[in-house]
């Protein structure tokens, strides 16, 4: 599969991502107190959005016919 995710996309991807996983990281060591069922699926969300920055392919933007790579 070709890759469909660049540039500016993969770095907010990959930031935004970290970001979210230790939010909900926290939340589940009980260091926040949005409670462990809602840090537990920020922890899923965050890992699946930096999982798409490193691989650079995300199935939505397939899907949906979006690619931000820059070819020429």
């Amino acid at each position: 599969m070709e890759p469909n995710v660049g540039g500016l996309d993969r770095i907010a991807r990959l930031v935004g991502g970290l970001l979210v996983a230790l939010v909900g990281i926290a939340s589940v060591a009980g260091l926040l107190p949005l409670g462990s069922a809602a840090g537990a699926g920020l922890t899923v969300v965050g890992a699946i959005v930096f999982g798409t920055g490193l691989t650079r392919q995300c199935l939505a933007y397939r899907l949906f016919g979006v690619d931000t790579c820059n070819r020429t």
